[in-house]
């Protein structure tokens, strides 16, 4: 039976309903998509841009993170991505200037900044665009005036790196 005609009254959203062609729009596919954290915390020298090695992997849909040798993500299809990093200082020590800076292709694109009073963190989602050879990689800075660390461990809410394609 072909259906012609829907009106909304007569279609039952509640409903379950059998389809037996092919469905398109239905659905939505939000891949590449990748979450590395921190397993344990990394020293970051003050003054110094410091790329952050998120190491473990929640989930990685297409293998696209590296979380062993480049700590970076290379989505390999073009598109705009959600990108989103996190991460929280190992200090309780007050001092005014953090942050975490977003690479692309070896150049900051974004950065989000903060200050540190009493072991504070910074969160910082952005929408990029990729093509297929793109990369993103995750930096932190300070000026604390010694070395201090970017907190890691078993949790992977203190300090991760995360990103999904946007659908078309």
């Amino acid at each position: 039976m072909a259906i012609t005609k829907i009106q909304s009254e007569s279609l039952n959203l509640a409903d379950t309903y059998a389809f037996t062609g092919t469905v398109t729009g239905a659905g939505e596919s939000n891949v590449p998509a990748f979450y590395a954290y921190l397993s344990s915390s990394q020293d970051v020298n003050d003054s110094t841009n410091t790329k952050i090695q998120f190491d473990t992997e929640l989930f990685d849909t297409d293998n696209t993170y590296d979380n062993s040798t480049n700590y970076r993500f290379t989505p390999g299809v073009a598109g705009k991505y959600v990108i989103t990093i996190q991460m929280l200082n190992t200090t309780g020590t007050d001092y005014d200037n953090f942050r975490v800076n977003l690479k692309k292709n070896g150049s900051e694109i974004v950065q989000g900044r903060g200050a540190n009073f009493n072991g504070d963190g910074i969160c910082y989602t952005t929408i990029v665009t990729a093509n297929t050879t793109d990369y993103f990689e995750a930096f932190f800075y300070h000026t604390k005036g010694s070395s201090t660390g970017v907190a890691g461990g078993s949790s992977p809410q203190l300090s991760f790196f995360s990103g999904y394609k946007l659908t078309d």
